[in-house]
């Protein structure tokens, strides 16, 4: 074999690998070189929508690009975390997931065909905000004893908690609430917290367990008696309700909605590092931190291992899902 043709047949693979390779180093090196998308799977006004607008203008200011956030509302967040596992890898489409899209979908719906853990790649957890036990007035308790003693007087099944659907965060927090105490408070879905809050506040419905800042409001207004939030600590966003866990009976009550910034799988290793860098810098903002508290949320410090975090809460979610007895359908 002549010298040259030696070197043409060994080299060209090489060369071929350095051609393809070679762009993607590039693009990494330039990233980001343009507009940013962050989706959300809900309507614009809700607490997700509103982690990824404040999210979006901190991380701008780090990454020196336009962030625009996409709201996909529908199917309780999932058909805006489908588009995000079906889009290219390239670090300018992002999602902000919360707990029912991330976690909870797949185990109870059939339809949803993307994995949570596989089919993303989680750049970090940005916040979370706890849930709150709140009682109608009409109900007559004034904090979680009285709310304990007062159920497990009564037949099983006379009470009742509002939750925005089957399935969802709110809705395993109070079937968690109930595995805790021993009790059987009867779970009514509704289609959405609006018309909770509404039933709530006019006394057709006994309980409602809401997030956090859905129910300030009311706390405030003085319309609805909050009676624990489902945290095992007290919030500092609102430090003078108690935590149910203060009470004995809901000892074992840790539950809350959790934020978290994601891109597809297989994100090249020095985007993802831009990103880490960028989201880590925004979470030490005292600025996002005070908007964040605002909203209800207390942001994550910087350095929690997001994919062990998911794994934890799929299997705590998986438990209560289980205990409730749902399925796939």
């Amino acid at each position: 074999m002549k010298l040259s043709t030696f070197f043409r047949h060994t080299l060209s693979p090489l060369a071929l690998s350095c051609a393809l390779f070679t762009p993607l180093v590039a693009q990494a090196q330039d990233y980001p070189s343009r507009a940013i998308s962050i989706v959300v799977g809900y309507p614009a006004g809700g607490s997700v929508d509103l982690t990824a607008r404040l999210l979006a203008e901190e991380l701008g200011k780090h990454l020196k690009q336009n962030i625009v956030v996409e709201n996909l509302g529908g199917a309780g967040g999932t058909i805006g975390a489908q588009r995000v596992a079906n889009a290219k890898a390239d670090g300018y489409t992002l999602l902000v997931g919360s707990t029912n899209e991330m976690v909870i979908a797949k185990m109870i719906n059939k339809a949803v065909t993307y994995d949570g853990a596989k089919d993303f790649t989680p750049v970090g957890m940005i916040a979370s905000q706890p849930m709150l036990l709140a009682a109608s007035k009409s109900m007559g308790v004034k904090n979680a004893q009285e709310y304990l003693d007062k159920v497990k007087a009564a037949a099983p099944g006379h009470y009742n908690f509002g939750s925005s659907g089957v399935g969802t965060t709110l809705h395993l927090a109070g079937e968690m609430i109930n595995d805790s105490a021993k009790t059987k408070v009867e779970h009514v879905p509704y289609r959405g917290v609006a018309p909770l809050v509404t039933d709530l506040v006019s006394g057709q419905l006994n309980l409602g367990v809401l997030v956090l800042s859905s129910g300030l409001p009311q706390v405030k207004a003085d319309t609805i008696i909050p009676l624990g939030v489902t945290e095992s600590k007290r919030s500092p966003v609102a430090p003078d309700i108690p935590a149910l866990a203060e009470t004995p009976g809901f000892e074992n009550v840790d539950i809350n909605v959790w934020f978290g910034l994601y891109t597809p799988a297989n994100l090249p290793e020095p985007i993802l590092t831009t990103l880490r860098s960028a989201l880590d810098t925004s979470l030490k903002s005292d600025t996002f931190r005070q908007k964040m508290a605002e909203s209800g949320a207390t942001v994550y410090e910087p350095g929690i291992d997001p994919v062990k975090f998911q794994q934890d809460e799929t299997q705590k979610y998986g438990r209560l899902v289980d205990l409730v007895g749902l399925k796939p359908n």
